[in-house]
């Protein structure tokens, strides 16, 4: 199957909404939450307590296209035949701390990293049209994130996916063995059910990163696994 994964740019906005309007992605696909448009996870200050201007799928779909043009909705597009097929929402992790999903969900990923300076890109929400999952597109995507983010001087890459599988809509984060596989760690187990896990962008095992046993912020973190696992550029 011939796949395409573009970085979402503003001239892409249309064919992002668009998937959107098409994709179920909810255990109700024709209820108006299915309709969210990722508009919750990115590099903006979203009040948790205010949040009316997203409140119908005609909003989110609009602050979308609003904010991808501000380049604060971030990620990768996959394309087949000239469609979108799939999504992931990916950003630099010090730029989220303040959007919706973050306040409401992630109050207890550490971040102490952040002070020292480390650089983390972070992995919120995959989105694969119904007709094409199953067909290796989720990894393809995360490949292109990882490999983007060694090139742009990241230092590490996290993602946060539930602990045990419970359905596809409420998965959206990514399946923890796909992760696993490519080498991300466990740096800490949380009690929402998520797990935040994190790959050191040096091309090494992932037990011998010095930046990750350095890191202050990691020892002593509950349900810390040291998992020696290949890159997936080796």
């Amino acid at each position: 199957m011939d796949i395409e994964i573009r970085k979402l740019t503003p001239d892409l906005a249309e064919d992002y909404v668009h998937f959107f309007d098409i994709t179920p992605h909810s255990e109700i696909p024709d209820s108006d939450d299915c309709k969210c448009y990722c508009v919750w996870w990115c590099n903006e200050d979203q009040d948790v307590n205010n949040i009316d201007n997203l409140s119908s799928k005609e909003k989110r779909r609009n602050y979308a296209i609003q904010k991808i043009r501000e380049k604060k909705i971030q990620g990768y597009l996959a394309y087949h035949d000239g469609k979108v097929v799939g999504w992931c929402n990916t950003n630099t992790k010090a730029d989220c701390l303040k959007c919706y999903c973050w306040r409401r969900l992630m109050r207890d990923v550490p971040t102490e990293e952040l002070a020292t300076g480390i650089r983390v890109k972070s992995i919120f929400c995959f989105l694969v049209a119904r007709e094409f999952r199953r067909k290796g597109i989720t990894k393809l995507l995360l490949e292109r994130v990882c490999q983007d983010a060694v090139d742009d001087g990241f230092d590490f890459i996290e993602a946060y996916p539930l602990k045990e599988y419970m359905n596809e809509a409420k998965d959206y984060m990514g399946p923890a063995g796909l992760f696993k596989k490519y080498g991300f760690t466990i740096i800490e187990v949380l009690f929402l059910k998520l797990q935040a896990m994190a790959y050191g962008t040096d091309k090494v095992y992932i037990e011998n990163l010095c930046p990750m046993k350095n890191w202050s912020g990691l020892s002593g973190l509950p349900g810390l696994e040291k998992t020696a696992a290949e890159t997936m550029w080796d």
